[in-house]
C-alpha cells in the first residue's frame, strides 16, 4: 500500500503516545480545578490508573453490593443514566416500570389480596428503611392523639445488630432507640427480649432478615406472636417493620415456606435493597407497605402524571432511573427460577466455604450461611493469630475479608465475615482457602507472634 507523507503543518494532528504527553508527566489536579482542561483520553487514563489502587470488587467479600451484571443490563443502564427518576411527567414509562417492580416485589412478599399494597423505589435500603420508620412514627402519633395522649417520647425496639441507618433514623427523627443487647450466644433480637422493651410509646419493632454481622435471620413470626400476647395482656398494639435489606431477595427463593413477610399480620412494612441480593449495581432500594392505610397521607406528595395523579414518598430527590430499569431487567430476565438458582449457588458456595474453614483447625463458626449466603467465624484457642491478622494477610493477596468486633454486650468477640454473592465461585472459594492455609503457615512459623487486637467495631 502506498502512503502519503504528512506535511509539516499537519504534524500537530499526530497521535500523542498514551503515556508520553506533557500532561502525563505533571501532577494530576486534585483539590483545585485546573485552569485548562485535558484531552478526554488523557483524563480517562489518569483517573482509571488512580482507581487501580482500589480493591478488586470481585475479591471483595466484605461488601453486600452487587459487583457483576450482564452486558445487556449494563447497556440498558448506560442508555438510561440521563433519566431523572423524580421526573415522572417527563419519563412516564420509567415511572411505569417502577410501578411494575413494586407490584412484582409486593407479590413476592405475599401481599394479601384483601389489602392494597403500596410502595416505591429509593436510592437504597437505608432510605427505604427510613421511610418505613417515618410511617411507623406518623401512625403511632395518630393513635396517641386519638387517645388524647402525649406524643413527645416515641421509641423503637430493635436488636443491637441493626444497620447504622436505624441509628440515624432515631437520631434524625427524635425517636428513642431501645436495643436488645447481645449476650452469650444470642447475637440478635429475640421475641422474649423485644417485648420487655415495649410500652405504649413504642412505634414499632424492627426485625432483621439477614443481619449484617453474621447473616442470620431474626424470627419474625415469634416476635409477631409475642406481640399478640402482649396486646392481650396490656392492650398494646405494636406493629413490625421488617428490615429485609438482604433477605428480601433471598428468603422468597431459598426459604419460601418461612413466614416473615405480609403473611405475618403485624408486619406493616418491609424494606429491601435491589443492589444487594436483588442483583443490581448500586443504588436502588424498595419500601413496601402491606396496605395503603399504613402509609399516612400527609407523608405523600402528589404530582401530575399524564393528567392523572402520581403520589410520591421519598427523602431523596434527583436520582437516575437506570437502577430501577436494571431491577426490572433482572426481574423479567431471571424470573423466579433464575433468582432461585443464582442464590442457591451462592448459598452452596457459602456453606461449602464455611464447612472447609471450620475444618482448618484454628477457627470456629458463628454462622454457616444457611439463611442468606453470608457467614461469620472467629478464632479459637489453637490460633496464635487474631482475625485482624488473618484479614491483613489475605489483603496482601487481594482478598477483602473484613474483621470487626461485635457490639454491646459482646465487644469481646471479634470475627471475620464472608459475603458470597453472584460471581464468587466454588473455584474462588478454593483459592481463598489456599491463601488462608498459606497465612496459617506463616503464623505457625512464628510461634512468638503477638496477635493484633486493635480492630474496630462494624457499622455498615
Amino acid at each position: 500500500m502506498v502512503h502519503k507523507v504528512v506535511k509539516k503543518e499537519e504534524l500537530s494532528a499526530c497521535v500523542t503516545p498514551a503515556y508520553g504527553s506533557r500532561a502525563m508527566s505533571e501532577p494530576v489536579p486534585k483539590y483545585t480545578m485546573p485552569k485548562t482542561g485535558l484531552d478526554p483520553k488523557i483524563a480517562y487514563d489518569l483517573i482509571r490508573d488512580e482507581l487501580i489502587l482500589d480493591g478488586n470488587s470481585r475479591l471483595n467479600l466484605a461488601t453486600f453490593v452487587t459487583t457483576w451484571m450482564e452486558d445487556e443490563a449494563k447497556q440498558l443502564m448506560t442508555e438510561t443514566f440521563d433519566k431523572n427518576m423524580i421526573d415522572k411527567d417527563e419519563y412516564p414509562q420509567t415511572a411505569e416500570i417502577e410501578l411494575r417492580c413494586v407490584n412484582m416485589i409486593s407479590r413476592l412478599w405475599n401481599a394479601q389480596d384483601k389489602e392494597e399494597a403500596t410502595g416505591c423505589s429509593t436510592i437504597g435500603s437505608s432510605e427505604a428503611a427510613m421511610l418505613g420508620g417515618m410511617a411507623l412514627k406518623w401512625k403511632w402519633r395518630e393513635r396517641m392523639k386519638a387517645q388524647g395522649k402525649p406524643t413527645d417520647k416515641p421509641n423503637m425496639v430493635m436488636g443491637m445488630n441493626v444497620q447504622v441507618c436505624w441509628e440515624k433514623f432515631c437520631r434524625y427523627w427524635e425517636v428513642e432507640p431501645r436495643y436488645v443487647l447481645m449476650e452469650g450466644d444470642r447475637y440478635c433480637l429475640t421475641a422474649e427480649e423485644a417485648v420487655k422493651l415495649c410500652d405504649e410509646n413504642t412505634i414499632g419493632v424492627v426485625v432483621i432478615m439477614g443481619s449484617t454481622f453474621d447473616g442470620r435471620y431474626e424470627n419474625v413470626k415469634e416476635v409477631n406472636d409475642a406481640l399478640d400476647k402482649l396486646q392481650k395482656e396490656k392492650g398494646l398494639d405494636i406493629p413490625i417493620h421488617v428490615d429485609a435489606a438482604s433477605g428480601g431477595f433471598v428468603a422468597p427463593f431459598l426459604q419460601p415456606d418461612l413466614e416473615w413477610d405480609f403473611r405475618v399480620p403485624r408486619v406493616k412494612s418491609i424494606n429491601t435493597s435491589g443492589h444487594k441480593f436483588g442483583l443490581v449495581f448500586p443504588g436502588v432500594g424498595w419500601s413496601i407497605w402491606r396496605d395503603k392505610d399504613e402509609l399516612p397521607e400527609d407523608l405523600i406528595f402528589h404530582c401530575n402524571y399524564l393528567g392523572g395523579d402520581l403520589p410520591n414518598f421519598a427523602l431523596n430527590f434527583s436520582r437516575p432511573g437506570n437502577q430501577v430499569v436494571a431491577q426490572y431487567y433482572n426481574l423479567i430476565r431471571l424470573g423466579f427460577e433464575g433468582y432461585r438458582q443464582i442464590h442457591k449457588t451462592s448459598q452452596d458456595v457459602a456453606m461449602y466455604l464455611a464447612g472447609k474453614i471450620a475444618k482448618l483447625g484454628p477457627f470456629e463458626l458463628i454462622s454457616d450461611g444457611s439463611d442468606i449466603p453470608v457467614f461469620a467465624f472467629t478464632t479459637n484457642d489453637k490460633a496464635n493469630f487474631s482475625v485482624f491478622d488473618m484479614s491483613d494477610k489475605l489483603r496482601e493477596r487481594g482478598w477483602l475479608l473484613p474483621a470487626y468486633t461485635f457490639p454491646a454486650n459482646r465487644e469481646d468477640l471479634a470475627v471475620l465475615r464472608a459475603v458470597c454473592k453472584e460471581g464468587f465461585t466454588r473455584d474462588m472459594a478454593d483459592m481463598l482457602l489456599r491463601d488462608m492455609k498459606t497465612a496459617m503457615d506463616y503464623f505457625a512459623a512464628r510461634p512468638t507472634h503477638v496477635p493484633k487486637q486493635d480492630g474496630s467495631s462494624f457499622n455498615h
